[in-house]
């Protein structure tokens, strides 16, 4: 294999279907070499975007670029690229070896080449065993790394991946989500991962873009998005989170609804009215004896998850999660202490699937 990973842009893209404005305009830099997710909702933009970076799509406005020079105007087959689709896209008629050979087929490529590398590619993932079979014949695990197999043997600098492992049981996903990403950094390409998976995309990204209603609105490491959103929609959207609704009513002090205070400190400082939404993630909070906690409730709901408990406690008629293996019961009083808090100026909107994109 002698793929190198390529530095993918945009410049102001923006795509349109009819009055429908499917992706905002949007300035997206992916690094040569990285594995770099998109996340979001259903209807969010991040297929859309993917297609358009694969030439599926063409721009309303704006520009794709690799390695700086714009393919905005060329076609998907010129643009070098591997694309996996979610569902597989093999042919049920050819062997895993004519599916995978496909690619070098159509470039020509003379017959003892293609004879090597297909066998070298379904060594790689594999898959050297079922060449001679059909796709009807294997598991859905094995034609996703057969469907694998196909994108990377034209040696592509870009591979791009639209929900590869959605049809998949959870064990297999954690799996071959491993499996690509040994896959990605061996060969040293570049890819690009559309999910609407949290845990997938902070399992096996170098970056993530969050998306909602075809804007990205938050760009970073896993950590740094899980650990320092920049919003209430990506606290929410990425990973489990507590939020508590009030007003910020001095520095370090937060006023609850229903009139109890929190005082601690808080990120961003906070100052007098600038923040109506207090977050937590569950596993932060820590869970006192009434008298000792920054905040006191009542056990509403318990959740047993096997390495953690989950229970929502209630705070002056509002719910907040706190995730521990402590053993508590219904009903039992508590306090809560929130060693780390973040503020935002507004409750995290509603999450329902959007219109399609």
């Amino acid at each position: 294999m002698t793929a190198r990973g390529i530095e993918v842009s945009t410049q102001g893209l923006k795509i349109d279907f009819g009055d429908f404005t499917a992706l905002h305009p949007t300035d997206l830099t992916v690094r040569q070499g990285e594995l770099f997710t998109l996340l979001g909702p259903s209807g969010c933009g991040k297929t859309t975007l993917l297609r358009c970076l694969a030439g599926f799509l063409k721009p309303s406005r704006g520009s794709v670029s690799f390695d700086g020079k714009d393919v905005s105007s060329l076609d998907p087959w010129d643009r070098g690229i591997g694309f996996v689709f979610q569902n597989y896209a093999l042919w049920p008629t050819k062997t895993i070896f004519r599916n995978v050979a496909y690619g070098l087929e159509v470039r020509k490529t003379p017959k003892d080449e293609i004879e090597r590398r297909v066998a070298e590619t379904l060594d790689l993932v594999e898959l050297t065993r079922a060449r001679d079979q059909y796709p009807g014949e294997l598991s859905g695990g094995m034609q996703q790394r057969a469907a694998l197999a196909r994108a990377i043997i034209i040696d592509p600098p870009l591979l791009l991946f639209d929900e590869p492992l959605s049809n998949l049981d959870a064990k297999l996903r954690v799996k071959l989500r491993h499996d690509i990403r040994a896959l990605q950094s061996r060969l040293g390409l570049t890819a690009i991962y559309v999910t609407h998976d949290q845990e997938e995309a902070l399992d096996i990204s170098d970056r993530i873009a969050v998306m909602r209603q075809g804007e990205v609105c938050q760009v970073g490491t896993p950590r740094e998005v899980y650990e320092a959103p920049q919003n209430a929609f990506v606290a929410d959207f990425v990973g489990k989170a507590s939020f508590l609704r009030g007003k910020s009513v001095a520095p370090g002090t937060f006023r609850l609804t229903g009139g109890a205070e929190i005082r601690g400190t808080f990120y961003p400082e906070t100052t007098e009215s600038n923040a109506e939404c207090l977050f937590a993630r569950p596993e932060t909070i820590e869970i006192t004896t009434p008298d000792d906690g920054q905040m006191f409730g009542t056990v509403a709901d318990v959740s047993y998850l096997g390495p953690v408990t989950r229970y929502e406690v209630e705070v002056e008629e509002q719910r907040i999660l706190v995730e521990t293996r402590e053993t508590l019961e219904v009903g039992s009083e508590v306090g809560l202490r929130l060693p780390d808090m973040q503020m935002f100026d507004s409750e995290p909107p509603a999450q329902k699937q959007e219109e399609p994109a």
